[in-house]
């Protein structure tokens, strides 16, 4: 899998690369330091993960995910210092597959992005007797 990590702190874009690199078939494609930088090396990159920044200097996380929608078909994991409980919905309302909250990166990070990539299982069905 292709990731591409979009975050204005330099610290949190090593940290999270940090956190990945225990996964071989994970591959870090590409960084970026704002939303616009995201949106232009994704179309380049063509990652299959987009994480994202909720706060960033110009565009913010919402309005560049709703960007990414159309411009890829990555998923879009949003990572946010703020509520997540509120900030979820506005994530998934602007194609944001994830909400993360970035106090809990370096445990849930990975069960997150393993979680957006997990195929649905089928539903059992009921069988007759």
């Amino acid at each position: 899998m292709r990731i591409l990590i979009a975050d204005d702190n330099a610290r949190v874009r090593q940290g999270i690369k940090s956190i990945l690199t225990s996964r071989e078939d994970w591959e870090i494609c590409g960084e970026a330091q704002d939303s616009l930088e995201a949106i232009e090396k994704s179309r380049s990159l063509l990652p299959d993960l987009i994480l994202l920044d909720i706060s960033m200097p110009g565009m913010n996380g919402l309005d560049a995910a709703r960007i990414l929608l159309q411009a890829t078909s990555a998923k879009i994991l949003v990572m946010s210092q703020h509520d997540t409980t509120v900030l979820a919905p506005r994530a998934r309302e602007a194609g944001a597959h994830g909400c993360l909250d970035k106090s809990f990166l370096s445990t849930d990070l990975i069960p997150t992005i393993t979680g957006i990539f997990q195929e649905p299982q089928p539903t059992p069905t009921a069988s007759g007797a």
